[in-house]
């Protein structure tokens, strides 16, 4: 039996072990999980590398180490580890996102190398709901977003990703396909929810990482002259409706903790906070 600890690149025969580890935290994990069951740890399907931190033979935490950076069930010795794997292999990622002390911890590690970052989320509470409020009524015209529709939809998405990361996805060094490319498929699968008004978006949301016991709200957005008419409660309550019928028992998400406004929908729609994560954006 091994008696160190020691990382290393998980393969497809990982898989129950990885999901025992990810299993830990379903709510916290979607993200993580959602792309390990996608895939099935097959390198071309993850985006990315899923290392796994071994101490006594046992798999105990993860990293995932994609397009984003996430430690998943890490203490100090395993952060460690990850942290000496990921300046060895050099930045890679846009970002480091995952619980607030073992990320806060990762990137105390990494930022003499990869600093500094561009923005830092200090702290971004998680919260959850498993049922829609009586008292709030869903906007009826909040509906799945088409295929047909993506001239509508993608405008709204690229304005929320520059309102809510600082860059546009579309001054990527690809122009933008990728993430066009990752708008499409949410509204393909049908998870991708607006409200249009003549013949633009002016509220979204989608449901992005989803597993067997939860999934998790994404891409929420009111544009800007649209504010303060209560889209954004409604047109949640349309979007938590679908699901928990349809999706998952459970509905995550998470929010910066300066945003007073969406926190005050978020808490109104009865969501509780039930964690907190920490972001490093490059």
């Amino acid at each position: 039996m091994l008696t160190t600890s020691t990382t290393r690149v998980l393969e497809p025969t990982d898989l129950s072990g990885a999901l025992a580890v990810l299993d830990q935290d379903p709510v916290a994990n979607a993200f993580v999980t959602a792309r390990v069951l996608d895939s099935g740890l097959e390198p071309p399907y993850l985006g990315g590398e899923m290392w796994g931190y071994y101490r006594r033979g046992r798999l105990v935490s993860l990293c995932y180490a994609g397009a984003n950076l996430v430690p998943v069930c890490a203490g100090p010795a395993a952060v460690r580890a990850f942290a000496d794997r990921a300046l060895r292999q050099g930045r890679r990622c846009s970002s480091i996102v995952g619980p607030l002390d073992p990320t806060a911890r990762l990137w105390s590690h990494l930022e003499p190398y990869w600093g500094p970052a561009r923005q830092l989320r200090h702290r971004q509470p998680l919260m959850t709901t498993d049922r829609v409020p009586a008292d709030v009524t869903p906007n009826p015209l909040v509906r799945r977003m088409r295929k047909d529709e993506m001239d509508l939809v993608l405008p709204a998405a690229v304005a929320m990703f520059t309102e809510e990361v600082g860059i546009s996805p579309l001054d990527a060094a690809d122009g933008g396909l990728a993430y066009q490319s990752r708008v499409a498929e949410t509204v393909g699968t049908g998870r991708c929810f607006g409200l249009v008004e003549d013949g633009r978006v002016v509220f979204k949301a989608e449901i992005g990482a989803v597993t067997p016991h939860a999934c998790q709200l994404q891409g929420v957005w009111t544009a800007p002259e649209a504010r303060g008419r209560g889209l954004a409660t409604a047109g949640l309550a349309t979007v938590l409706r679908h699901a928990l019928d349809e999706v998952a028992p459970v509905v995550s998400l998470y929010v910066n903790d300066f945003n007073a406004p969406a926190l005050a929908v978020y808490r109104r729609l009865g969501f509780v906070e039930a964690g907190a994560l920490m972001s490093v954006l490059f």
